[in-house]
């Protein structure tokens, strides 16, 4: 049997602010969806619900809609079970033990006796997060993915797993009250690895959180593909097996004007030392794609920077940027330069501009039959078949291996689908 089938709900049940009550949706949810994303800290879901009244009853006896008499206000807890329907969806999808919760009420609309209406859902930590604050110091002699751990274990009380990369560098700061979300995500561009390439992503999957180095999540995965896909455009979509493309749009082909514009090629950094007050020196402060290209990694062959007259893009600085360098202020030895390893932008700021927009080169979007396996962030290889007359054969400059950014799981009562958006920072498999 395809994954492509219908969904079978164990558990669709969504309880009141107080707990006391509670209203089973099977049967009343159109759709689910099941969000994951690598720029999300948080997962979400969505449930489409239609209902008549008589759906619950109130505290004082009488029986109202599922809108008004649970009331919906948003903070409502509810529990998702789907069972597996295929070879590789044994284990279904789970959120009992890690329920989520109502953000929001959106798309109502009631009529007559019936009500329709979309339930947007959140991890526990999401709502955490807008109630907590970092205030405390973190030592600058601790690499970073310990605070990460901290913040993650202390501020959010969050118990989940949490999978870290080890990084390389140490970075001392105070957290200034900021939301634990927005420091995590601010240390994640600073964060470099064993392989020099600085950058990271920090998000959350069904198993857990995630803080893992771009370039790590590249090895992994091509050592490992988690899936293998082909597109044949003669295959019958309701015989479809699980290693099929059902469809496939590609949204970006390299955007050759934003990559200079955001110096992805070569830059120059101006950074103003207040101990000092001086800036940079010239000849330190170039940038140039040459001098990390051949130590980082690639889902594909190496790629080929675009040529103008006079040289390539490598040689020519397309953007300045000017920041000043962070030395310190509650640390032994602020009058020396620099306190922090990753203080000065040079260790990785460079870098992480690199890695991030390279990883844009591509994106496509593609949907396939459900497999609950996948998650963002694991590496995929994709076989396009070539655009010629009478050919079988796969295209080898789309084919080849590609991330996830995002991800949907997509329920109804007539099939279940695995959407995502997929990046690449090559050309060529």
């Amino acid at each position: 049997m395809a994954s492509i089938d219908a969904s079978i709900y164990e558990e669709l049940t969504i309880f009141s602010a107080d707990g006391e009550r509670s209203v089973d949706l099977i049967g009343r949810a159109v759709t689910v969806r099941y969000f994951e994303d690598l720029f999300s800290p948080t997962i979400t879901a969505q449930i489409t619900v239609t209902s008549t009244g008589g759906a619950i009853r109130t505290k004082d006896g009488s029986l109202q809609s599922i809108y008004s008499g649970l009331p919906l206000r948003g903070g409502e807890l509810v529990r998702i079970k789907i069972a597996g329907n295929s070879n590789t969806n044994k284990n279904g999808i789970d959120l009992t033990d890690e329920p989520l919760y109502v953000s929001k009420i959106s798309s109502v609309i009631r009529e007559g006796q019936r009500e329709s209406f979309v339930l947007n859902l959140v991890s526990r930590e999401a709502i955490a997060n807008e109630t907590s604050r970092v205030y405390k110091k973190f030592p600058s002699g601790a690499p970073i993915n310990s605070h990460v751990e901290t913040i993650i274990k202390e501020t959010l009380s969050s118990d989940k797993e949490v999978v870290s990369d080890t990084v390389s560098n140490q970075y001392g700061f105070i957290g200034n009250l900021k939301r634990p979300f927005d420091v995590i995500t601010m240390l994640a561009s600073k964060s470099i690895p064993d392989s020099g390439i600085a950058g990271y992503f920090f998000y959350e999957t069904i198993n857990g959180y995630n803080f893992r180095s771009v370039d790590k999540l590249i090895v992994d995965g091509k050592a490992a593909p988690k899936a293998q896909y082909y597109h044949q455009e003669d295959q019958d979509y309701k015989k479809s097996t699980d290693d099929r493309i059902l469809s496939y749009s590609v949204t970006r082909n390299n955007d050759l004007l934003e990559k200079l514009r955001l110096g992805a090629y070569a830059s120059f950094f101006a950074q103003y030392n207040p101990n000092t007050a001086r800036f940079t020196k010239v000849q330190d402060g170039k940038f140039s794609i040459e001098d990390f290209a051949d130590k980082a990694n690639f889902l594909g062959d190496p790629p080929e920077l675009p040529q103008v007259i006079g040289g390539g893009f490598e040689n020519i600085p397309s953007r300045i940027v000017s920041s000043i360098i962070d030395v310190g202020v509650m640390e032994k030895g602020v009058n020396k330069t620099p306190v922090n390893d990753a203080s000065e932008g040079k260790d990785y700021q460079r870098t992480s501009m690199f890695r991030y927009q390279y990883l844009f080169m591509q994106t496509l979007n593609m949907t396939v039959p459900l497999n609950l396996t996948l998650q963002a962030g694991d590496v995929i290889k994709c076989n396009f078949l070539k655009i010629s007359q009478n050919s079988n054969e796969f295209d080898r400059e789309n084919s080849g291996l590609y991330m996830i950014k995002e991800l949907c799981h997509h329920f109804d009562g007539t099939q279940s689908l695995t959407s995502m958006k997929l990046l690449r920072d090559t050309f060529g498999d």
